[in-house]
């Protein structure tokens, strides 16, 4: 394991008694997820014996999520795969012990567990994907869609729309509002990418998203054009 587990305690052994319910254990819980928690919340042997089997089955999550996605990204190298999944699998372990708390028992807690290492390995891929490409933020962007074709029943009401949303958008975004928008709805970067490339976090894009589209729909609302394209933008 690359990562080295964090420990409890450096000389400390003592292990929880099996009949010891921890304060935070949710009740009702089946006996593996209860021996799970009482393990991870141990020290000593029990403790480093259940981080290397959680370790384990996080990576095993990893790599299913990796080989998974691996027919769309055809461009990554296939030596960088298992180094992603082992990156992905040691920030799970790391996230689900910082979180034991959180765990509420709607799922057998292995369950629970696996999705991080699937979330983690879904962003360390997409980050990997946009590694040394450049993020287009440049709001001009919006103007290619004006040349795009559109079907033969709908040509001049979404030429009519696309005009109506490049004119809200140049009148009522912020330039930040305008930058996230045109990569996220239009030029398709993940938000875990553009979270990074702009130092900031998901939770923040998001409300500038929803800020953003909510100015955009009252705008076109006022134009007299329902706002349906925005939805379907994401």
């Amino acid at each position: 394991m690359r990562l080295a587990a964090p420990r409890a305690g450096a000389t400390a052994t003592r292990v929880r008694s099996p009949g010891v319910t921890h304060p935070d254990t949710p009740a009702g819980l089946d006996r593996e997820s209860r021996e799970w928690l009482r393990d991870l919340r141990s020290r000593g042997i029990a403790y480093d014996d259940a981080v290397a089997r959680l370790h384990a089955l996080l990576l095993g999550a990893a790599r299913f999520e990796v080989a998974r996605r691996r027919p769309a990204l055809p461009h990554l190298r296939g030596d960088d795969l298992p180094d992603i999944a082992m990156q992905a699998a040691d920030d799970a372990l790391m996230s689900v012990l910082r979180r034991l708390d959180d765990f509420r028992g709607d799922s057998r807690f292995t369950t629970w567990a696996y999705k991080f290492a699937l979330l983690e390995a879904a962003v360390k891929l997409r980050r990997r994907a946009w590694q040394g490409r450049e993020v287009p933020l440049e709001p001009e962007a919006w103007a290619r869609l004006a040349t795009v074709s559109p079907g033969p029943q709908e040509d001049a009401e979404q030429a009519q729309l696309l005009a109506a949303v490049q004119r809200g958008i140049e009148e009522v975004l912020t330039p930040h509002q305008r930058e996230v928008i045109v990569a996220l709805a239009l030029n398709a970067v993940p938000i875990d990418v553009l979270a990074e490339r702009l130092s900031t976090t998901r939770g923040a894009l998001y409300k500038t998203l929803h800020d953003g589209r909510r100015k955009l729909r009252a705008n076109l609302a006022a134009r007299g054009i329902a706002p349906d394209w925005l939805e379907r933008r994401r």
